[in-house]
This record gives structure tokens, sequence and C-alpha cells, in this order.
């Protein structure tokens, strides 16, 4: 079946658009209600970042469940991974997060987690999509869910981060600035760092409903970059706005991406003998890192584009890691999603067992250069399908030949083509991605 209002990462859009709009997310509450819940009813709790639409989306969601029948937990502001967590801890049936993630303001949108905090499988999500075309009908009143607030959400997420690392472990002597991108990660990350004993330089925790995202978080690291170099600190951590995703920067305030970060946490766990199965990546990892586990004799596996890829892959090998460049990490052994918080604590943890810096552990990693160009369209078109864009691609590649790669992909959450170019000379990588993405602009417009 062909999905219609699913992505890779649940359901996003502008809000207001059809799919992002008050009366379709009643409709997607009612819906996921009767597939997540049944005939048995049960719980679901809701969380959210902190744009100013997340209030009419809670409220909607919200009415939509307690017409299935369903009772309600809403969390407030909470990082998607924490969402994950506490789903499972309230042995919930559900759990949901109104979110869009690293977008601006005026995106949101809506992911969900099954009651083992995993997200849904395929088949559920056609089920709710089937579901929504049905007329709502409201399950009589004795049977109406009823919904309140869970007061010490932040302080459980909080306790569970802490305990991803070692007990005996302290940050103390570590000075830290944290980006949360005025996000959800704002009034947990500093709490969460702070506790175990660094001293913290927050930005970015003064969420206003429209400043998420906005020139702070890991979309723009050149913000810590600057503030780490500024405060004389060891090292940065910004996460994006719901949380699930992290970069971070060394005393210097060069960045570290996801494919460092991810070698850095892959040599601690062989260290420990706790690495199982292959490093999970994706098409967009660098070839970097790739050959930088080869070296450490550790497997190296690429699936399509987005976590939900690379969960399905660590299953099957029984794998503990994996993850993006853009800091979208999963560390299989400690918690279900990707989780900012979760990732920064793994490295903090492995450098303190190495007894060195962030620079010098992702040192072994050399960054082939790769150029990304992100083409917003003005309508969804496959431009892998055009015969120009194809033909410029082959020539491309042919002009690269092994010391390359090439890959032109939709993104599955914004009528965005990611063109990236990836090889050994900077010069040309720059020039081929430059004549890629000027003729998708002119093919289909932008």
């Amino acid at each position: 079946m062909t999905r219609r209002y699913f992505g890779t990462d649940g359901i996003r859009g502008r809000v207001g658009d059809p799919t992002i709009s008050p009366d379709f997310v009643v409709k997607l509450g009612w819906a996921a209600g009767r597939v997540l819940g049944g005939e048995q009813g049960g719980t679901v709790l809701i969380g959210k970042d902190t744009r100013i639409s997340g209030y009419m989306f809670e409220s909607a969601l919200e009415a939509g469940l307690v017409a299935a029948g369903l009772d309600i937990r809403l969390l407030g502001p909470m990082p998607t991974p924490g969402v994950a967590y506490l789903t499972r801890t309230f042995r919930a049936a559900a759990g949901i997060v109104i979110t869009a993630s690293h977008n601006p303001y005026d995106d949101n949108g809506i992911k969900f987690f099954s009651a083992a905090g995993d997200k849904l499988p395929d088949a559920v999500e056609l089920a709710i999509e089937a579901e929504i075309d049905q007329p709502l009908v409201t399950v009589p009143a004795a049977r109406l869910g009823k919904a309140r607030r869970v007061e010490d959400a932040s302080g459980r997420y909080i306790e569970f981060c802490k305990g991803s690392i070692p007990a005996a472990m302290s940050l103390k002597g570590l000075r830290i600035v944290l980006d949360c991108a005025h996000g959800a990660t704002y009034n947990i990350a500093p709490f969460v760092f702070e506790e175990l004993g660094a001293t913290v330089i927050s930005i970015g925790t003064q969420p206003d409903g429209f400043n998420i995202n906005r020139d702070v978080g890991s979309t723009k690291p050149q913000v810590i970059a600057e503030r780490v170099r500024m405060e004389g600190a060891d090292l940065g951590i910004a996460f994006d706005g719901d949380g699930d995703r992290v970069m971070m920067v060394d005393a210097s305030g060069r960045l570290v991406d996801g494919d460092a970060l991810i070698y850095v946490i892959a040599r601690s766990r062989l260290d420990e003998q706790a690495l199982r199965g292959p490093v999970v990546g994706t098409l967009m990892s660098n070839l970097g890192l790739e050959l930088a586990l080869r070296r450490l004799g550790v497997a190296f596996e690429r699936t399509q584009v987005g976590d939900r890829y690379i969960i399905e892959a660590l299953r099957r090998s029984d794998g503990v890691l994996g993850g993006e460049p853009s800091g979208h990490i999963i560390c299989r052994d400690r918690t279900t999603t990707g989780d900012g918080i979760i990732t920064a604590l793994q490295v903090l943890a492995a450098l303190q067992r190495a007894g060195h810096g962030l620079s010098e552990a992702v040192a072994a990693v050399e960054q082939y250069p790769q150029v990304l160009i992100n083409v917003r369209l003005a309508r969804r078109t496959d431009v892998t399908q055009l015969a120009k864009v194809q033909a410029a691609v082959q020539a491309a590649e042919q002009e690269l030949g092994e010391r390359g790669r090439v890959l032109l992909r939709a993104s599955g959450t914004e009528p965005v083509v990611r063109v990236m170019v990836e090889g050994m000379d900077p010069e040309q990588v720059q020039t081929l991605a430059d004549r890629l993405a000027d003729l998708v602009r002119a093919e289909v417009g932008a």
C-alpha cells in the first residue's frame, strides 16, 4: 500500500497544511487510538517540543484519543527520546511527540512510539491511515478517556539519562557549553550535565514558541563553536529542536559530526568488549568512518537514510550502535531510539575511559571532502527519474571514478532534494555538487 500521510519519521509539514491542521490531527488521534488501543483502550503519553503550535495540536490529539476511549498523560515539553523512554516505563499503549525536529517553528509534525518505545511498524502506520478514512465515532460517554498531566516527567527522564553511564563516573572538572536550540532539551540537558558535576554554560534555553532552531542548535554548530572558544571550554554539545540529534565541538571549536561521534563510541565499546554486530550507517555516512572502523576490525553496514532503517538493520544483526552524520545516533544497548543526551554522555564516558580529549579521540577519522546541498522544490518530484539528471549523475560518477560517490535523494520530511558528492579533491567535489544542484533547480523549479 502507498503511504499518504506518514513519511520516514511520522507526519510533518507546514502548520495549516491539510495534514498539519487541527481537524486532521483530531482525526489522527482518534484513528491512532482505535488502532493502538483497540477495544481494551489503554493510556497514551503525549509530549511536545517548544513550538507555539504545540498547544493547539496537543489539544487536538487529546480530543481524538479521548473520543476513541483512551486515557492521556500529558508530559509537556519533552525530548522525543524522553517520550520513548517514558512510554516504556508507564507501560503505555503508545507515545506521541508533537515536533518537527530541526525544522523552523512554522512547521510541526506528529511522531509515534509503540509500547516498547520503538517507531511504529509499517503495518501499524498503514492501519492508522486506513482508519483515518472512516467516520469518527465517539465511544459511549461511560468509556471516554481521561487526561491528566505528569508532574515529574522531566525528573524521571533526567535520572534515566544519568543512569546511562557508570554510577561512579563524574564530569567534575569539565567545562561544557550546551546549546539546546530553544527546544525540548532546554529544561532537561543542563540539569543532567550539572548534576553529573560539569560546569555548564547554556545557550538556546529560552524558548518563546517561535525561536526553536533559529540560529542555534545542531544545524548551526558555528554558534556553539564560537562560544566554546570564547569561554575556554573543554567542548560543546549542540542538540536539535526535539533532542534526538547531537553535534559536538572540541576545545578549539572544530565540529565533530555524527560519523566521528559514532567512531568514538564504537572504539570505546570495542575496548570494553561490548560491541556486537556491525556498526550501521547510511548512504550519507562519510567514507572516512567506514575506513577508520575497518582499521579497528569493525564491520560497517549502510542502509537507506532514516533512523528506522538503521534500527531495523541493528535488530537483524543484534548490533548495538548506528547512526547518521547529522548526529542522529542509536546506542541500542542504552535506549530504543536516537537520543542526543544519551549519545553525548556515551562520548564523554569514552573520553574519560581513554584519558584524552575529544580532538584526540576523533583524530583517526579522516573525513573525506563531502558537499551536501539541499534544494528546496516548488513541488515534490522524483528527480532521480529525470533523464537529464540521470545523465549528469552518471557523468559525475565517471569523473570521480572509485575515489568518490554521488547521491541524490528526496527528504522524507520536507520538499527537499539532497545532493551529495564525496571525493578526494575538495574543489572537484564542490564543482560537481554545484553543477548537479543547479541542474535540479533548472529541471524542477526551486
